[in-house]
This record gives C-alpha cells, structure tokens and sequence, in this order.
C-alpha cells in the first residue's frame, strides 16, 4: 500500500483487516491517533482523509477505516497538523483551555480543522453539529466552541481566504 501521511510518503505491507489506526499507530509510531471505544462512537481516532490532491479532505474515524481502503491517499494527523509549528487550532485551544485531561484533543483538533476546510465563518451551530461526533469526558465543549470560533478569526484575520488545509504552507504559516 501507498499512503501519504502528513506530506511523507510510505510504502507498506499490510493485511487486509488493519485498520488505518493500526497502521498509524502500531507502524508508523503516530500516537497521537488515540484509541478508546474502537466502535466509531467518540471520535478519539479522527483523521483526515484525502484520495487524492483534488479532493477535500475529510474527518474520518481511522479506527473504523480499513487501511486497504487508503492506498493512494493522504492523511493528515494530528502530528501533521501545524506543518511543525503549532496550528491556530491549537494555539486557540490552549488559550482557551479546551484542553484538560487531553486525551480527545487531537480528535477535537482534526474535526475542527475539517469544519475550517469548509468554511471560516462557522456559526455556533455549524461548530456543535461539526463536533457532535467528538465525545470529550471532561466537559469542555464551550471551550471548544469558542477556541474554534478564535481560530478562525485567526485565520481570517491573517489573510487566509480559502480553507487552512487546502493553503500551501506559506499560508498558514502567515497565520501563526
């Protein structure tokens, strides 16, 4: 199997039932991928999932998605997600104290930046049904929204007209 995970390309044998956070995980040692309910109900494993450089990238429950099914895309975890430096997500989230035991942060962290692919003027309901799928056992959901909320002001207010992820590196860069 092909696969590009956060701009590295790898070549990898696998067996047909590894899931891709398995892969990620076991593999590749990319930890931040969490497993907890292993049942695609908390959203601790979300990735995001591109075919190929002409589609969207999408958030995606890696312990639900069979590596197979991956060959040729490219994923983005959380690892990848700040290009090296720290995303405005992130940075938001801190601020924010969105952040307290953690362990559903990089989840939390990759829906967002997948609702922020689709739009930088997310409304409060666009944020909570963007969300909805991400279980956080400490209960900092209005944290959250509002660290969302932060980030892309951050963004806009940095120049970024198009989605985060779809901006080559120099974009989002200028947003820190």
């Amino acid at each position: 199997m092909q696969i590009n995970i956060n701009g590295t390309s790898h070549t990898i044998d696998i067996a047909g039932h590894e899931t891709l956070l398995e892969v990620l995980r076991d593999r590749l040692s990319l930890t931040g991928t969490k497993l907890s309910c292993g049942r695609g109900e908390c959203g601790a494993c979300t990735v995001l999932l591109s075919g190929n450089h002409a589609d969207a990238r999408r958030a995606v429950y890696s312990c639900l998605t069979l590596a197979a099914a991956c060959d040729g895309a490219r994923i983005t975890t959380v690892e990848g997600l700040g290009n090296g430096a720290l995303h405005p997500l992130q940075q938001a989230f801190i601020a924010r104290d969105a952040v307290q035991c953690g362990f559903c942060t990089p989840g939390q962290l990759l829906a967002a930046a997948a609702l922020l692919d689709r739009t930088l003027t997310p409304t409060e309901s666009d944020i909570r049904n963007a969300m909805s799928g991400n279980l956080c056992r400490c209960g900092t959901y209005p944290n959250i929204v509002l660290a969302i909320q932060d980030a892309a002001r951050a963004l806009t207010d940095a120049g970024v007209t198009r989605s985060p992820l779809a901006n080559s590196a120099s974009n989002i860069d200028a947003a820190r």
